[in-house]
């Protein structure tokens, strides 16, 4: 067992932005994660790093291996696929799992919503997120773009006036100049709309 596993990680990747060969950052992760007995140990190892997914996700495939109930460790493996391009049934199924393991898990809640592949059905998620966490401001505005998308693509004049008050709550609750404008001019540009 290496003796640090978070200084074994770290020469990998250290040793991967010089020479970047995945071939190798892949069977060296594998051996520290196979040597590496005490999960918490290699989740530490791995925490400073989680930003490239190539690093992070085939150490939480094994994290998940050891332990498939941990709704943490299931949510960094969706999102390390999510940005890897694994594509939303994956992810998805992946975030279902997080959220059977953990409900109260608010970031697999993101995960589940982001996944659904049918805009409405997106927009139905993100409303069950933001009916679940009311002060998710980016739940909040996730539901206010996808109700629009929605409101657009099929002339609905149901997800317009949801778009509308979503971007309502969002603007009185904004806290800076930047996105009080920004809120306002979509709200102006929303409140021409049409049906």
């Amino acid at each position: 067992m290496p003796s640090d596993p978070r200084a074994a990680v770290a020469a990998i990747v250290r040793d991967y932005h010089a020479d970047a060969d995945i071939p190798k950052l892949l069977a060296r992760l594998d051996a520290v994660c196979a040597e590496t007995a005490d999960t918490a140990a290699l989740i530490a190892a791995v925490e400073p790093h989680r930003d490239l997914h190539e690093v992070a996700g085939p150490v939480y495939e094994r994290v998940v291996e050891r332990e498939p109930q941990n709704a943490a460790a299931l949510v960094a493996l969706a999102n390390a696929y999510w940005l890897t391009g694994r594509g939303p049934d994956v992810v998805g199924e992946i975030a279902s799992r997080a959220l059977a393991a953990d409900p109260a898990n608010r970031a697999a809640w993101h995960l589940w919503a982001l996944t659904e592949p049918s805009p409405r059905g997106r927009m139905q998620r993100w409303h069950q997120v933001t009916t679940r966490y009311p002060d998710d401001k980016l739940a909040q505005a996730a539901l206010a773009d996808n109700a629009a998308a929605v409101a657009g693509a099929e002339n609905d004049p149901v997800a317009m006036k949801l778009a509308i008050a979503t971007y309502e709550v969002l603007l009185a609750t904004a806290t800076s100049e930047q996105e009080t404008s920004a809120l306002t001019t979509a709200l102006t540009t929303l409140r021409k709309w049409k049906a």
